[in-house]
């Protein structure tokens, strides 16, 4: 289907790349219109160790940012005000935007709630009259400031978007247009800043400073040869994204690589049956979306955060992919029985799923199997139905989880 699709494909292709500002925060104001132009924060409580999950531009100005601890946040910004995330309405508007872009252009690739891609290169009009249209209508019909970036790839698109989304006046939502005509992709990457590259993180920006390139421009100005031979693979990769070249196309089904589910927790625990509990919560939510999703995963993950912040990772590969509780949950107690050690408190615990493939069950002659399946679809229906705590285990019903850390 991508070969066809790229074989009809016309030389010069149209992307925009949408972005929503300050997504939660835009939603939140249209409930409250008094919080408009304020420096407002949506996200947990400080006391309850709450993080920033979305800033609004004013309070930006102060430096406060999106995963920030809360109370890091308020320090920087006396005047914060901390709003609690409004559950199942980013989710709804995140859904009219989408409609309105696949209304707009045959290819979508949504790559998060509030971020997508746009193929429109079978529409005739220019793609800055495209932008610009479709700007409108979601700012009029969903009250939503949104910014985009156009060019001839994605790459170029999406860091178009990010420069022109930080050219615009501090303090509002930028709903910024920035367009990069075709033809100009490496003229307009070359006096970008190292690290506006993608794939260049701090290390890398490191290794290339010490060979005296800190600007793309500079890094194009390479041959591709002598990149790889300094930094292998990614040395050819960097190379080619330095000149603008992108020739991904725009996937309108994206699929997921991963689904994890964490849980910050109020106080620190360092009791094994609570963070065992937790283990069996998060899992079961996992499986639950993997199974809404249509998927299953051969790599379970354990994510572990100390009280000092640092973070342990693991992860373990089954021998066939699987969508099912207790599978889950029986590889993340594992991997934590090997690497927690006994009375050490938890900030934080996640557990993540990916290695996608199709799930392989054994089904023995009272199938068994097939009775777990059925016994997981009714549970999950009912969840959907009636809420997640509509059916429990029997060893979680001493535990309760508050709201803001609910798996």
């Amino acid at each position: 289907m991508n070969q066809l699709r790229a074989k009809r494909m016309p030389k010069t292709r149209k992307i925009l790349h949408l972005d929503l500002d300050a997504f939660f925060c835009a939603v939140e104001e249209q409930f409250n219109p008094d919080l408009r132009g304020k420096p407002i924060a949506v996200g947990g409580q400080p006391g309850e160790r709450g993080v920033v999950a979305s800033a609004s531009y004013p309070a930006r100005q102060y430096g406060v940012r999106s995963a920030m601890p809360m109370a890091q946040a308020l320090r920087l910004c006396p005047e914060l005000i901390i709003v609690s995330q409004t559950r199942g309405a980013y989710s709804e508007r995140s859904r009219q935007v989408m409609a309105i872009l696949r209304d707009t252009a045959p290819d979508v690739e949504p790559l998060s709630i509030d971020e997508a891609f746009l193929d429109v290169t079978i529409l005739p009009s220019p793609i800055g009259e495209i932008a610009r249209d479709l700007q409108a209508r979601i700012n009029k019909e969903l009250d939503l400031p949104c910014s985009l970036g156009g060019a001839t790839n994605k790459l170029v698109a999406k860091t178009a978007n990010t420069v022109g989304k930080a050219r615009q006046a501090k303090g509002k939502p930028p709903n910024a247009i920035t367009i990069v005509a075709a033809g100009e992709e490496s003229q307009f990457m070359a006096a970008l800043p190292i690290r506006a590259l993608w794939g260049v993180g701090p290390k890398t920006a490191e290794d290339l400073a010490a060979l005296g390139l800190t600007r793309v421009g500079e890094l194009a100005h390479w041959s591709e040869a002598a990149l790889k031979r300094r930094l292998g693979k990614l040395g050819s990769e960097l190379w080619q994204r330095a000149q603008g070249i992108d020739h991904r196309p725009v996937l309108p089904t994206g699929e997921a690589k991963s689904i994890s589910k964490e849980v910050t927790f109020p106080r620190d625990v360092d009791d094994r049956s609570q963070l065992e509990l937790t283990l069996r919560r998060l899992s079961d939510g996992v499986g639950r979306q993997a199974r809404k999703a249509g998927l299953a995963g051969a790599t379970v993950k354990l994510k572990l955060r100390w009280t000092d912040f640092t973070t342990l990772t693991r992860q373990i590969t089954l021998d066939n992919p699987t969508d099912l509780d207790d599978e889950i949950y029986s590889k993340a107690t594992a991997l934590f029985e090997s690497h927690w050690p006994d009375g050490r408190a938890v900030r934080l615990v996640g557990v993540g799923l990916s290695g996608f493939g199709l799930p392989n069950r054994q089904l023995g002659l009272w199938d068994l199997d097939r009775q777990v399946d059925d016994l997981q679809s009714v549970l999950d229906n009912l969840r959907d139905r009636y809420g997640e705590t509509t059916i429990r285990r029997a060893s979680d019903l001493n535990f309760q989880f508050s709201d803001d850390n609910r798996p």
